[in-house]
């Protein structure tokens, strides 16, 4: 039987409004030890903040790290796949799309996130607690 992303994303993930400062997503990552946040407005998902953006689109292009919004430099028009999507799906379109990250959405609204870990070691309990869930970074 095929195994499904609710089977081994992380449920709750990480998620902060748009207009939240891009300090306040940093402190967010660093503290629950995960590599990507998700961009909401009213609950519905709308970008995808992850590590490499904040260097990329912040550092690098020298923005005030106190004063950028995360509107200003998350990704938007984020693929998203379903909980009751095939594992197979996630990889599939993780490949296609260049991305580390899934958010999983249902109905409209974020309920987890699935990550290129999750689905290597989704169906190896032992190997996902040893890295520490889905998308913790290091």
């Amino acid at each position: 039987m095929a195994q499904k992303v609710r089977d081994v994303m992380t449920p709750e993930p990480a998620a902060l409004p748009l207009d939240a400062p891009l300090t306040e997503a940093a402190r967010l990552m660093r503290d629950q030890g995960v590599g990507g946040v998700l961009v909401t407005q009213a609950g519905r998902l709308c970008g995808l903040l992850t590590d490499r953006d904040i260097v990329v689109r912040a550092v690098a292009e020298g923005r005030d790290l106190y004063g950028t919004r995360l509107d200003q430099i998350c990704s938007a028009g984020v693929v998203t796949i379903g909980p009751d999507d095939e594992t197979e799906v996630a990889v599939r379109l993780m490949r296609e799309r260049g991305v580390r990250r899934l958010p999983v959405v249902e109905e409209g609204r974020a309920v987890g996130i699935v990550s290129l870990r999750d689905v290597v070691t989704g169906d190896d309990p032992g190997a996902r607690a040893a890295h520490g869930g889905e998308h913790r970074v290091g």
